[in-house]
């Protein structure tokens, strides 16, 4: 081979190299061994963060995505090695997003650690906007399944879950909050003195929710986010999905189905506040039982 041929057999070589290398540490960037990565938003000039688990396929085949949000309190990291919905199902888009600080409505009255606005207008949306944005960054780089698109989070979270239900609910096949309540539920429906001033804006503000598939998930000696707030809201979803008589579904839930097609499974435990070990399996199990129409 003379010197000629020989350094254009090299070039095309370095190429076709250069391609493989490319693609083999895109795809690590993504899966990062089998674990979320770290991406980054601008959100009216303010960086904010997410853990994000994207499966090898997610890019040609028709993906489901889990939002999953921390309590007050918490971060990103926490909420990805704790719930493992990355592990539980991988072949799932799972998001983990990270809370600025916000005044809490129970504990931590002067903002000083992260969590998720309460209501529409409340931290000027910066949370909704937030949302928007991951979602649609998902949308334009993968193939996602928007009949599999679902939202979880747990106090705090499981607050914002139900407000993600309230103002962007068209977008979701299912939610699955846990030891929250749904405010405009709760506050508008029996308000405590404390709430008065809040209730009175939510009032403004208050959507009707959509008959939708839900896991709610309390505890019945919860101290922080009452019982009988949680039960409040329990019997509004009862009620808003046209549920019958409830059944068994497993050892701890009961699932009470809808003539809609809009489930509730309640999930009963006397864990507290805290979420029990087994009721991410669970979430998982009931997300996978429901797509969009």
């Amino acid at each position: 081979m003379n010197t000629k041929a020989g350094l254009k057999f090299f070039a095309i070589f370095l190429a076709i190299s250069c391609i493989f290398f490319l693609d083999l540490f895109s795809e690590n960037t993504v899966n990062k061994g089998n674990n979320p990565v770290r991406m980054e938003w601008n959100i009216d000039g303010v960086k904010r963060e997410a853990l994000v688990y994207i499966p090898t396929l997610a890019k040609t085949s028709p993906t489901p995505v889990i939002f999953a949000f921390h309590g007050h309190g918490g971060t990103m990291k926490l909420a990805a090695s704790g719930n493992a919905f990355h592990k539980l199902w991988p072949e799932a888009i799972s998001v983990y997003m990270q809370g600025l600080n916000t005044p809490g409505r129970l504990v931590d009255p002067e903002g000083k650690k992260s969590g998720w606005q309460a209501f529409a207008g409340d931290q000027n949306d910066r949370d909704l906007k937030f949302f928007d944005a991951v979602l649609n960054t998902l949308k334009t780089n993968y193939n996602i399944d928007e009949k599999r698109i679902y939202c979880t989070g747990h106090s705090n979270g499981g607050g914002f879950t139900y407000l993600l239900w309230e103002e962007r609910g068209d977008l979701f096949a299912a939610f699955a909050p846990s030891a929250a309540v749904s405010l405009t539920a709760v506050i508008l429906n029996k308000i405590p003195p404390k709430f008065a001033e809040l209730a009175e804006r939510l009032s403004k503000k208050a959507k009707q929710l959509t008959p939708k598939p839900v896991m709610h998930i309390a505890g019945e000696n919860d101290q922080l986010v009452k019982f009988e707030w949680q039960k409040q809201t329990i019997d509004m979803l009862l009620k808003l999905n046209n549920c019958s008589e409830g059944k068994p579904w497993n050892e701890h839930c009961t699932i009470y189905p809808s003539k809609t097609g809009t489930p509730v499974v309640i999930y009963l435990h006397q864990k507290g506040h805290s979420l029990p070990s087994d009721a991410r399996e669970l979430i998982v199990k009931f997300f996978k039982e429901q797509v969009k129409p």
